[in-house]
């Protein structure tokens, strides 16, 4: 059985895969091999008292594994969902300001005004002039320097 890494790519749900669920050995199915195995022990020989103890800190163990597993996929969504408010508050506040970005076509700097801020696949995206320009591509903000000739 192979784990996954954690990549900022991967989709993130809480166990909404019905069929993944069911694959899965939990603290359910391990419970039911617990009750079986004592139900079908032999008699003459009955499981030892040490043995059954031990079993039930695995249990123990499984149980709370799953339940920090399930904090931990609770954290990165509420992580995710942070990040995602922080770039949109964050960009926001450049709305109406002059900022020097460079043009993702051409590779120059550009100035232009940012009109909007939208989240688009995990990034503010700002609109200036029209265009939609990632937050990243922004080098500079405010006033766009005068060009003076000298004569």
């Amino acid at each position: 059985m192979q784990i996954p890494g954690i990549n900022s790519t991967d989709p993130i749900s809480l166990r909404s895969d019905p069929q993944a669920q069911e694959a899965a050995l939990g603290k359910d199915t391990f419970m039911k091999l617990l009750v079986t195995q004592m139900r079908n022990q032999d008699p003459l020989q009955p499981a030892k008292n040490e043995e059954m103890l031990a079993q039930l800190a695995q249990f123990s163990s499984l149980e709370q594994m799953q339940d920090l597993n399930d904090n931990i996929v609770g954290l990165a969504v509420l992580q995710q969902s942070n990040a995602l408010m922080s770039q949109l508050t964050n960009s926001s506040s450049l709305i109406g300001k002059s900022v020097e970005y460079i043009d993702p076509r051409s590779g120059d700097a550009v100035w232009g005004t940012v009109s909007s801020v939208r989240i688009k696949e995990g990034l503010a995206i700002l609109n200036i002039g029209g265009e939609d320009i990632p937050l990243a591509n922004v080098t500079e903000v405010g006033a766009q320097p005068t060009t003076t000739t000298t004569v």
